[in-house]
Formats: structure tokens, C-alpha cells, sequence
């Protein structure tokens, strides 16, 4: 979503940071362009001014103007006040009431109210161990509480039965009452939408907040909607009185706008983001890491986050065993391929790793995108038990029948040999401590030298299911990753390329040998 804006404040903040000295002059004439690129990115006006002034203000003062780094020390005045802009501290949602917890969700019409609620079930049940009952209030909208009906019956949560009739006040009502007799934790009340805002819709939802008295009032609201999101944020807030936010469409190609403007606009945090159309696809937003990415630092914490809550503990202790051991064969790399498209194929995973911003161009040249892992893994299952575990046997009458089982030819099944030969070499190194670029990734999140064991894996990932964070990559992180992630084979003919922690390069591309 941030993608344009993100081009565009990095190449200004480049600009101020190859200078050796930084005068007033130059300060304004960033601020002058900061501004074009916020407001082109549909930010609130009044938020585009107050950002612009308290930057300059720090920007022109001493301590930049006589820093060794000046325009890195104003890289850091923007990063600062973009997290102060999206609200600075990560908030969650508040379960610290009596059960059962009632949520109300509202939102215009399409913005996406059912399926958050069902993703937000989900994440509730089985992040939260949390006992959640989904009831739509939605006696409007044809096939409505239909659809609540159908995603909580393939996420195996209940949903409120149908009674046909009843007005949303009722609904609500019940959905209490029943919360309370079934020993829920949680009721999630799915509300009605407008396509536009009116007073009906509002009357609707503070009668429904009169007789639910929700913990937590949640608008979902669409991030491609720009500057009526915060419109209706406003009205919403006004009307009906919010906690807090959730974005939905995030992976789309909005301008960012909504969600710099929402939260200094109407002071509610934002508390969830969807950033995919599955029902797993819901994140926690956390300020510091939406500006890391808008300013293309990346955002490693959620990489190793994502990594964790994904990686299978089982198939992790038996793949770290074959690494001790410096065995690798192309069923392994076949296990790490499915990983990566489990955790968002390569364009959600590029999106989190430093420096990419820089580099749209050149991917876009090189036609890089999730059907290159697909291609990959084609090619794998063409092969026999005995070839993948055993690759050096595979010559030219085996790769010409790998290649027409695939569907491919023969240089794609070369290029793939060339990769499992740069990952094979790889894994051996991180297998035996030497380093390498998991080594260092592992030795950041506190693991030491060489990979995490599986116990320290599943700790990991036990820790996401109790709701507790990762703890945050420390001050002192090493050399290899402070400057971007290190290199790994793969992407030739990319300058100065980020590479992927633990998943070797990226796939089609190897080095060559």
C-alpha cells in the first residue's frame, strides 16, 4: 500500500543523506517535496502541515546541523515523527473485561466488516485460546448472515443461529444472552453497512452500542478509500464513540493515506491491518514497523514473526538434524519453497526486508513473483524419489524428461540445480556455526552462533500463541544485518540486493558456478 510513498520519500531522504553538510535551504526544500509526497498520498492537510513543521523544526537545529551524518540524522526526525504520527505504542485488543467480551464491528458497506470478523475469530481462537461466538446483525444486505454463517462453519466457530424477523437490537440481545448461557469469552456483533453514511445507520449502531455495551467498537474501515476514511473515522467516532481501527486492503495498491490521517485525525488507534483476502491474513499494527517499511528499512521483527508462527516444529527438527549432518537434498528445498509461499511468496516477504524500495525497478525487470516458487516446486515433483535425494545423477536425458513434466525447459530445471548447490553449500556452513546469514539472523534473536534448535522454534512459536510478542531485535545487532539482510545466491544481475534469511536465494535465479 505505501509503495508510491515510500519511492518517494526514500529518493528525497537519499538526496539529503549524500550531502556532507545540510543548510537551512536544503532542509526547506526537502520539507517542500516531503509535503507534495504526503498530500499526493491523500494524508489529511492538517496532517501534512503539522508533519512538515515538526520536522523542520528539529531538522534545522543544532544537533543536526553540526552531526557528523546530517541527513541521517533527518532520516530519523521523519522516522520518529511517522511513528509519533501513527500513534507510536502498538495497541491490541482490550479482552480485559467480564465475559462475555462483546465487540461490535462497524464500517460501510463493502469495507470488508463480515470477513474481518471471521479473521479476527480466527485469530482470537486459536492465537488467544479464546472461546468466540460471531453473530451478524446484517438483516439488510442479501445472504449476509449467510456468509457469517459459512465462514464460521469452515473455521469450526459458532455463529449465532438465524432467526428470520428480528430487528439488529434484538440480534445483538441475543447474541448476548446466548454468549453468556454458552460460557463464551468473546461475542463479535457484525453490524449493517451503507454504502454511504446516514443517519439511519448511525441511529442503528448506537441503539445496538445501548443495548450490547461493547468493550471494544472497532470500524473497519477500506485503506483504498483515501480521505473518506477519515470522514467517516470522524462521524463514526462522533456518532457511535470508537476504540479503535482496523485497515483492511492494506495489500492493495492504496496510497497510505487513511492511515496516516485516521489516527492523528480522530485519535483512535489503529489496532489491526488485513493485508490479504484469507482469514489468516490479519495483523497487528505496530507503528515502528509501518514506518520502517514506508521508509524502506524493512521491518525484520515481522519477517521472524511471520517465520515462526509458520514454521512446523517437526519438519524444522528434522531439516536442522540433515543441516548438522551438511546433508540437503532437493526434498528439503522443496519443504522450504511451500514455507515461503506459506508466509506470502515473495512479494509479501520482500515487503518486510530492507532496502527493497530501492530496487522496485530492477525486480520488476526480472519478473519476479510467486509463480517462479510454483514453477520450482513443478519441477521437484517431476522428479523420482532417487533423483531428489540424490541430484548429481540427474543428466541430460533426466533433465529433458524433468522439463516436459513440468511443462518447462531444460535450462529452467538447470537453473534450479544451480540454486540447490548454492543452498546446499549454505545450509553446511549454518549447520556446522560458521555464520552465514541465518547464523547471524539467529545469533540477533538471541539464539547465538548457528540455526535456533527446534525446542527454541517452538518456544517461539508457543509464545506467539499465548499472545506474547517476539522480543525486538536488539541495539546491537550484527554488522551482516545492519545494513539490509546479507546476501544470498540468487537475483543476479541486482546490485546491492536484500536477500531472505534461511530460504536461500531467491528461486530461478542462482549464481552461477
Amino acid at each position: 500500500m505505501f509503495d508510491n510513498l515510500s519511492e518517494k520519500l526514500g529518493g528525497i531522504l537519499n538526496r539529503l543523506t549524500r550531502r556532507g553538510s545540510l543548510t537551512e535551504a536544503d532542509v526547506d526544500a526537502a520539507m517542500r517535496e516531503v509535503r507534495r509526497a504526503l498530500l499526493e498520498a491523500d494524508v489529511s492537510l492538517d496532517v501534512v502541515k503539522s508533519f512538515t513543521d515538526k520536522v523542520r523544526e528539529q531538522a534545522i537545529g543544532a544537533t543536526v546541523v553540526k552531526s557528523v551524518t546530517p541527513g541521517q540524522m533527518v532520516v530519523k526526525i521523519v522516522h520518529d515523527e511517522l511513528v509519533a504520527t501513527l500513534g507510536s505504542d502498538a495497541q491490541i485488543i482490550d479482552l480485559n473485561a467480564v465475559p462475555p467480551v462483546p465487540i461490535m464491528m462497524v464500517g460501510l458497506q463493502g469495507s470488508g466488516k463480515t470477513t474481518t470478523t471471521a479473521k479476527l475469530a480466527r485469530r482470537l481462537t486459536q492465537r488467544d485460546k479464546r472461546k468466540v461466538l460471531m453473530a451478524s446483525l446484517d438483516v439488510y444486505r442479501p445472504a449476509a448472515m449467510e456468509q457469517l454463517a459459512i465462514l464460521g462453519r469452515d473455521l469450526e466457530i459458532e455463529t449465532l443461529p438465524i432467526v428470520v424477523g428480528q430487528k439488529p437490537a434484538q440480534i445483538a440481545r441475543r447474541a448476548i444472552e446466548a454468549g453468556r448461557l454458552g460460557g463464551y469469552d468473546v461475542v463479535l456483533l457484525d453490524t449493517a453497512g451503507r454504502t454511504t453514511l446516514d443517519d439511519e445507520m448511525m441511529a442503528e449502531a448506537a441503539e445496538i452500542k445501548a443495548v450490547a455495551n461493547p468493550h471494544e467498537v472497532l470500524l473497519v474501515a477500506d485503506s483504498l478509500t483515501g480521505q473518506d476514511a477519515v470522514n467517516l473515522a470522524r462521524a463514526f467516532d462522533t456518532q457511535v464513540g470508537l476504540t479503535g481501527i482496523v485497515l483492511t486492503r492494506v495489500d492493495g495498491d492504496g496510497r497510505g493515506g487513511a492511515a496516516l490521517s485516521m489516527r492523528a485525525v480522530t485519535g483512535k488507534p489503529i489496532k489491526l491491518m488485513g493485508t490479504g483476502e484469507k482469514t489468516d491474513a490479519l495483523e497487528d499494527f505496530h507503528p515502528s514497523r509501518i514506518a520502517g517499511r514506508i521508509l524502506g528499512m524493512g521491518d525484520v521483527v515481522s519477517l521472524v514473526e511471520k517465520a515462526a508462527s509458520h514454521l512446523d516444529a517437526e519438519k524444522a527438527a528434522a531439516v536442522a538434524e540433515k543441516m548438522r549432518k551438511g546433508q540437503f537434498d532437493l526434498s528439503d528445498m522443496r519443504e522450504q519453497l511451500l514455507q515461503m509461499t506459506k508466509m506470502g511468496g515473495i512479494g509479501g516477504l520482500m515487503g518486510l526486508m530492507p532496502g527493497i524500495a530501492k530496487m522496485k525497478s530492477q525486480i520488476a525487470a526480472a519478473r519476479i513473483d510467486d509463480k517462479v516458487l510454483n514453477r520450482q516446486i513443478a519441477i521437484i515433483d517431476s522428479m523420482t524419489r532417487q533423483e531428489r535425494k540424490n541430484p548429481d545423477i540427474l543428466k541430460a536425458s533426466r533433465k529433458k524428461r524433468i522439463a516436459a513434466g513440468a511443462g518447462l525447459k531444460v535450462e529452467e530445471v538447470n537453473k534450479l540445480l544451480k540454486m540447490h548447490r548454492n543452498m546446499a553449500d549454505m545450509m553446511k556452513a549454518v549447520g556446522r556455526g560458521k555464520g552465514g546469514p541465518m547464523a547471524g539472523l539467529a545469533q540477533a534473536m538471541g539464539f547465538g552462533g548457528g540455526m535456533p534448535s527446534p525446542e527454541q522454534i517452538k518456544a517461539m512459536q508457543e509464545q506467539q500463541a499465548q499472545g506474547g510478542a517476539l522480543p525486538e531485535l536488539p541495539k546491537d545487532l550484527p554488522a551482516s544485518l545492519r545494513g539490509g539482510l546479507p546476501k544470498l545466491p540468487g537475483l543476479t544481475g541486482l546490485s546491492g540486493k536484500p536477500t531472505l534469511p534461511g530460504l536461500g536465494g531467491f528461486p530461478g535465479f542462482g549464481k552461477k558456478k
